[in-house]
């Protein structure tokens, strides 16, 4: 059964996408994966004749400090702090957190030595532990208004600026599918589990033995797919939170809560299909994407942030790659089966404690900045190549990836649900699943260990 869609403008498409307090859990944060800061990436020009932004004259000379924990940008904000720089007088160093490294560590640490960075851009579980004690009250901010849908509260105030939307399912290359098949490939064609199970099948009878990349990383696994059954309870943060107490509580039975079995029927649909199916904790990162390009694969579960490896790989801002949803059962009328995950992935936090009042000013004026002036627009979609979570944003994503999570938020066909979840959640329970991937567990087991970990969390 095909959907009808009906686009709406960016305005109503971003009060389609729920949230309360949303937003990525520690460790779910996306950009902590690990990208190639190095990695070059197809860069737009940027258009600075015309820029209508007033900047506060008074704060030239003063100097900030931008903590970042979003690797893959790195390049992308010195570019734009210089760009800043060179209209307001105001220097924004941009500190990389090292490789491996908690962002959550680094900014404690840097608050235990009495040098904590002005700005810093944390998962958004970072945030609510630090927000009350540590940051700057943002909620009079007026750039809020233009991301009301995408905004973290914790006890009624904002204390962090959405940086961008990012969202996950399974990445198809078009032409792949089409090419084996022998006919045109309409993705919205696939509304269930079983009809995705159908389409393997046909690829595989059409040539391509194992269709499917899937990650051995415990942050892809104990995150990106795990947290799926906290996130698709009702498709809202606020119904992550409910399932997550209500677990805790042992108030829910896992063996019987229908989205764990679920879940688990999805995910070994994805493992019976794998490429590495004889080695899956022997799977390597970089050469999935390759695969994907070079169509040994036709899938690989990931996020838009994973368009520089396609890019590294081979593949070109004009190809057709998009999102399938983590099918999970049969209902086509179910929201998991034609919607995917999409949600803003990082948040900016301003230092209330240390932070002069002219340091907090600048902070301000350069998130306002981003927001407002067309040159901080046009560079936090082309140079960044993020998806804006500001309604007043103009500017498209351009790569395939980010194209296609920008037009599904618009048409509604993205939900925004974030499960906050303790920072250890991906590395234990991420190998729990690594253990399920390989064959070592069964699903009992499986579950006992998740149920086993929340008790802990008591």
């Amino acid at each position: 059964m095909k959907r009808k869609v009906v686009v709406r403008g960016i305005a109503a498409a971003l009060v389609v996408v729920l949230t309360a307090m949303t937003l990525t859990g520690c460790r779910f944060g996306f950009a902590s994966d690990p990208d190639d800061p190095n990695e070059k990436v197809e860069e737009q020009p940027i258009d600075t004749s015309v820029d209508t932004f007033s900047y506060d004259s008074s704060l030239r000379g003063t100097e900030i400090t931008l903590l970042n924990s979003k690797a893959e940008i790195q390049v992308a904000l010195e570019k734009m702090s210089a760009a800043y720089e060179e209209k307001s007088g105001v220097h924004v160093e941009v500190m990389p957190v090292t490789d491996g490294d908690s962002p959550y560590t680094k900014v404690v640490s840097l608050y235990n030595s009495g040098n904590p960075p002005t700005l810093s851009i944390l998962d958004t579980t970072d945030v609510i532990a630090l927000a009350e004690e540590k940051a700057a009250d943002l909620s009079s901010e007026p750039w809020t208004a233009e991301a009301e849908e995408y905004l973290t509260r914790v006890n009624g105030k904002v204390y962090s600026f959405p940086l961008c939307i990012e969202g996950r399912g399974l990445i198809y290359n078009k032409k792949v599918i089409e090419e084996a098949l022998g006919e045109e490939f309409d993705p919205e064609s696939i509304t269930t589990l079983d009809e995705f199970t159908g389409l393997l099948d046909r690829l595989v009878d059409a040539g391509i033995e194992k269709p499917v990349s899937l990650a051995k990383e415990d942050w892809s696994l104990g995150a990106h797919h795990l947290q799926y059954i906290y996130e698709t309870y009702d498709g809202t943060s606020d119904g992550a939170k409910a399932i997550i107490e209500k677990i805790k509580a042992n108030g829910l039975d896992l063996e019987s809560y229908d989205r764990m079995s679920e879940f688990l029927d999805m995910f070994d649909v994805l493992k019976k299909y794998n490429v590495a199916k004889g080695d899956p904790l022997g799977a390597d990162y970089d050469e999935m994407a390759i695969d994907l390009a070079d169509g040994k694969t036709a899938f690989w579960f990931n996020g838009n942030w994973a368009w520089p490896n396609l890019s590294e790989a081979g593949a070109k801002n004009e190809d057709e790659y998009g999102f399938l949803p983590y099918f999970m059962n049969n209902d086509p009328d179910d929201f998991v089966n034609y919607k995917i995950q999409g949600s803003p992935s990082k948040q900016i936090m301003l230092d209330g404690q240390m932070a002069s009042a002219n340091e907090q000013a600048a902070a301000k004026e350069f998130l306002n900045w981003i927001v407002y002036s067309e040159i901080g627009q046009q560079m936090l979609v082309k140079t960044c190549n993020v998806i804006p979570p500001f309604q007043n944003n103009p500017y498209e994503p351009a790569d395939p990836l980010s194209r296609d999570i920008y037009e599904k938020v618009q048409a509604g066909e993205a939900f925004n649900a974030s499960a906050i979840v303790p920072n250890d959640h991906w590395s234990v329970l991420g190998a729990a699943m690594q253990k399920y991937l390989a064959g070592r567990s069964d699903r009992e087991e499986l579950i006992d260990t998740v149920q086993k970990y929340w008790d802990k969390q008591k």
